[in-house]
C-alpha cells in the first residue's frame, strides 16, 4: 500500500509526549498521519496542519479523509489567554470540526476521575470536554490515565531530578494517596487498538502497580541512587516551595490542583488495569538517564 492509498489518522499534537508515540505506531502500521498542532517541526512523513481553532472551517478541511481523530490536546494548567474553561471550548470547536469533516471516530486522552460537580478546573473541564464528545456524532474511545510515564515525561523526571539535586523532598499530608502509572508506550497501544474499533468506551488506563505517592518517591529515589531526605509537610508549604522553585527554573512545577487531586486519592482506577509495563522495571533500565535534566512544561509547549 502506498502513502496515497493508506487510511489517513489526525493526531492533535504528534510531536508531543503522548501524541509522538501514538503517531510512531500509527505510521509503523503503514497509516498517514496528519498532525493539527501549533509547533511546527519536521516529522519525517508526518503531514502538518495549524491546530486554529479560530478557524473552524479551516480544522475541518485539515481532517478532510480521515476516519479516526486521536485528540491529545489539553492544557496542564492556565497561562496566557488559555484557561480550562477555553480549553473545553477548542475541544468543542476541534469535535464540531471533526464532524463537519466527516471523521467517524474519536479517541480522547482524558485524565482519570474526571466529574463535572469537582471543584478542580482541571478536572471539572475534563469532565466537561468528554461530555461534548459523548453527545456528538462521532463514536468514541475516552482514554482517562492517571500518571504517564516514558523517557519524555515530565513527573517521574523532574520527582528524580529533585531527588538528584536537592537534600530535601518535601511530600504533601501524610503521602498515602495513591498512584497507578501507566507507560506511553502502553497508552498508545491502547489508543490505536481502540482507534481501530467501532464500539464507545471510555476506559481507565492505568497501570499494572500501584504506590502511594510515598512509596513512589522512595522507589525513585533508591533506583537512582540519590541521598534526599523525604519529609512530610502540610500541602501549603508544597505549593510555596513549588513557587519558588518555578521561579528558578521559569516552570509551572506543580499545581494546586495536582496537589488537591492527588491527595483525594484520584489518580487510582477502580477498574482492572489495562497498562502491561512496570514502572519499577522500567526505571531500573533507564535509572542512569531519569531525573539528569529538569524538564520543563513551559518550554515543551509555550516556547
Amino acid at each position: 500500500m502506498n502513502s496515497a492509498e493508506s487510511m489517513l489518522s489526525i493526531v492533535t499534537g504528534a510531536f508531543g509526549f503522548t501524541g509522538s508515540y501514538i503517531t510512531r505506531m500509527l505510521m509503523a502500521m503503514g497509516e498517514r498521519v496528519r498532525t493539527l498542532t501549533n509547533h511546527r517541526r519536521d516529522g519525517a512523513g508526518i503531514e502538518v496542519a495549524a491546530l486554529d481553532f479560530r478557524d473552524p472551517q479551516g480544522l475541518a478541511r485539515s481532517m478532510a479523509g480521515a476516519r479516526v481523530v486521536y485528540n491529545t490536546y489539553w492544557v496542564r494548567f492556565a497561562y496566557g489567554d488559555v484557561d480550562h474553561a477555553r480549553a473545553v471550548e477548542n475541544t468543542q470547536r476541534l469535535v464540531r470540526a471533526a464532524e463537519e469533516a466527516g471523521v467517524e471516530r474519536i479517541v480522547h486522552v482524558s485524565i482519570m476521575n474526571p466529574s463535572l460537580r469537582s471543584d478542580l478546573p482541571y478536572y471539572r473541564g475534563k469532565a466537561e470536554a468528554e461530555q461534548i464528545i459523548q453527545s456528538s456524532k462521532l463514536s468514541y474511545a475516552i482514554l482517562r490515565p492517571a500518571v504517564v510515564f516514558g523517557r519524555e515525561d515530565i513527573l517521574i523526571n523532574n520527582i528524580a531530578w529533585l531527588l538528584r539535586r536537592f537534600p530535601v523532598f518535601a511530600i504533601p499530608g501524610a503521602g498515602d494517596y495513591g498512584l497507578q502509572p501507566i507507560s506511553v508506550e502502553d497508552l498508545a497501544d491502547l489508543a490505536v487498538n481502540n482507534g481501530h474499533g467501532r464500539e464507545n468506551v471510555v476506559l481507565d488506563a492505568a497501570g499494572p502497580e500501584t504506590y502511594s505517592y510515598t512509596g513512589l518517591v522512595r522507589l525513585i529515589r533508591g533506583v537512582i541512587g540519590a541521598k534526599s531526605r523525604i519529609i512530610h509537610v502540610e500541602p501549603p508549604i508544597v505549593w510555596l516551595a513549588s513557587r519558588l522553585l518555578g521561579w528558578m527554573v521559569n516552570d509551572v512545577v506543580l499545581t494546586r490542583d495536582e496537589v488537591t487531586g492527588l491527595m483525594a486519592n484520584l489518580l487510582v482506577s477502580k477498574q482492572p488495569p489495562l497498562g502491561k509495563t512496570s514502572l519499577r522495571a522500567w526505571l531500573k533500565e533507564n535509572a542512569e538517564a531519569v531525573g539528569t535534566s529538569y524538564a520543563s512544561e513551559l518550554a515543551r509547549h509555550y516556547k
